[in-house]
């Protein structure tokens, strides 16, 4: 799930590796495609945010929904890959994108996917080789989606927990924005009644790579308290960074924790769902 930059390094000429751009800003969503074109790893193609990692809105889905399967599929498909494909993401934003790109390659059923460990920042940093030129197109792939439910949580399965302890939701959004203090990007501040915060900056080194498992596996076991993985259920703003901690704690070896891909701002599209603030 983690690639290093040495290791990437060296498998960049290599035709069954593909690595993906997933560089983004929510203030400014043109800013990725603007860096990439600037530069990027050598033989890198773009994957944008809003488009070919998120589906149609509809005003009541929240802001990045999920794209259909067969839409990512295709998009991952019009860039060469195959079922067999190696594929890498990385960003400039200790993972938070690359993670959604990872993510969703899990859920269409791909296994052959990575993070770059420490992203762009640490790539630039140990003066990596980078581009402008624009990837060689490569023969077309094709991959038949398989997506999996059991990876996905939604706001009914949310609502139907809120008192029971059987679910505990964790918000990786700033401490700031869950508590409700600031809300610099959606219409209501605060959060999920009993979620619980761990911000996803939380799981990272100064460098942007991940912190070691062992550490991130005792710090995800106390917000368990004895349940499974399976009864944690991520979100965020709008099921991007949510990822980032998904990808934390399978580095940790806690699998099967799932995804609210609504995120906050699905659960705030419906005045009747309760929220918390503080």
């Amino acid at each position: 799930m983690l690639i290093s930059t040495a290791h990437l390094s060296a498998q960049l000429s290599d035709p069954h590796w593909l690595v993906f751009d997933c560089r983004h800003d929510l203030a400014d969503p043109g800013k990725g495609e603007r860096l990439y074109r600037e530069s990027h790893l050598p033989g890198a193609s773009f994957a944008p945010v809003d488009t070919a990692l998120s589906g149609a809105k509809t005003g009541t889905n929240g802001r990045h929904p999920l794209p259909a399967p067969e839409a990512f599929a295709e998009f991952l498909a019009r860039h060469g890959a195959t079922a067999t494909t190696y594929l890498v993401a990385y960003d400039d934003a200790g993972g938070m994108y690359a993670a959604r790109l990872w993510w969703l390659a899990r859920w269409i059923g791909l296994t052959r996917v990575a993070v770059l460990d420490g992203g762009w920042n640490k790539w630039i940093a140990e003066g990596r080789a980078v581009t402008n030129d624009t990837p060689a197109e490569r023969p077309r792939g094709q991959i038949l989606p398989r997506p999996d439910p059991g990876r996905l949580a939604s706001a009914d399965e949310i609502l139907a927990h809120l008192d029971t302890g059987s679910r505990l939701v964790v918000d990786a959004r700033a401490p700031e924005r869950y508590r409700g203090d600031v809300e610099p990007i959606d219409k209501v501040a605060g959060h999920i009644p009993g979620a619980a915060n761990r911000f996803y900056k939380t799981n990272l080194n100064a460098d942007h790579t991940l912190r070691p498992a062992a550490d991130l596996r005792r710090e995800f076991e106390v917000l368990l308290a004895g349940r499974p993985p399976a009864a944690l259920i991520h979100q965020c703003g709008s099921g991007i960074t949510a990822c980032a901690n998904l990808l934390a704690m399978e580095h940790a070896g806690l699998t099967g924790s799932r995804l609210y891909a609504g995120s906050w701002s699905e659960w705030i599209a419906d005045p009747a769902r309760p929220v918390a603030k503080g």
